[in-house]
């Protein structure tokens, strides 16, 4: 199990530096910030940009996988997205994860006039979005014409630091979009049950994880893919709540989601209010007590594999 963690682009740099170099120094895996114009509860508070933010934070860490969570359509063009990410992924030294997905309107949205679409049609132009974003991360040249996205001749040097590109990680909740993530992501992104901001007991939500776990791997059968190659990350906080409540929930709700076959588990930054409220200093004892000797263990077992230094990273093989 892999763990990662969200942290919100609400802070000033000054403040929010030191909250990235501890999610190195607590042992997580990777680290993740929403990619939005605005972001529901707290539209008109505090908020920065998700490029940028990822940009500062490649320089306070040297480790960790960093991560948009998720880019959508919504604001985002593909050429445009993918130039900023090569730049990233440069800045990092190859430890950016591109996550994806369709968006569900609101505010980004609405900020730039754009048209309303139905879910149907939100999902045909994401197709478009993810194809193309696939290509020019791969390609030194990409020429594209579809229906709602055009690139000609658009040059991409000197590309990712990973060949052929870096991971994509895309979420994914209907059949439509877990055919895509199937297609083509690295790893599939689940939030829990769709449209669901209550947070129930992560408990209570196991049955309705599994259920999506089996509809991912059905889409995986049905475009012929491995299962087993495509990574599965969990994102807990919204839907999925109690998993940090305390050490001993985590280790639980950790060990469930591992039976249920999740590859990565990852929570948010605690906030002194709603959304998001906790405590602290509870992800500082996890910290100490599951992440970091779960880790050293891992480092210690691939050093007697002859693997030592191998970084730790998102994402199954390509394809």
């Amino acid at each position: 199990m892999r763990h990662g963690i969200v942290i919100l682009p609400e802070e000033r740099w000054r403040d929010a530096a030191r909250r990235w170099s501890l999610a190195e120094e607590y042992g997580f895996d990777h680290a993740w910030t929403y990619d939005h114009l605005m972001w529901r509860w707290l539209r008109e508070e505090t908020w920065f940009g998700c490029v940028p933010t990822l940009t500062a934070a490649a320089t306070v860490t040297s480790r960790v996988m960093l991560g948009t969570l998720v880019a959508t359509p919504g604001f985002r063009h593909p050429v445009t997205l993918a130039k900023d990410l090569m730049a990233l992924d440069d800045v990092s030294g190859g430890r950016i994860v591109c996550g994806m997905g369709s968006g569900a309107g609101g505010y980004d949205e609405l900020a730039l006039g754009g048209p309303r679409l139905t879910p149907g049609e939100r999902v045909g132009r994401f197709a478009e979005f993810l194809e193309l974003t696939d290509l020019l991360l791969r390609q030194p040249e990409t020429t594209y014409h579809g229906r709602h996205y055009t690139a000609e001749a658009v040059h991409m040097r000197p590309g990712c630091a990973r060949r052929p590109r870096m991971p994509l990680a895309v979420a994914a909740t209907g059949p439509r979009s877990m055919r895509l993530a199937a297609r083509f992501a690295d790893t599939w992104i689940t939030a829990g049950p769709p449209g669901r901001f209550d947070a129930a007991r992560y408990d209570r939500v196991l049955p309705d994880l599994g259920k999506q776990v089996d509809a991912v791997e059905k889409a995986c059968a049905a475009t012929g893919r491995d299962p087993a190659t495509l990574d599965r990350l969990l994102v807990t906080g919204a839907a999925v709540g109690g998993v940090l409540d305390s050490v001993e929930a985590f280790r639980d709700a950790t060990g469930r989601f591992a039976e249920l076959g999740f590859t990565d588990v990852v929570v948010h930054w605690p906030r002194p209010s709603f959304p998001y409220e906790g405590r602290p200093e509870v992800l500082e004892e996890i910290a100490r007590e599951v992440l970091l000797p779960d880790r050293a263990a891992a480092q210690a077992a691939a050093t007697r594999k002859g693997e030592a230094g191998e970084a730790f990273t998102v994402g199954g093989p390509d394809v």
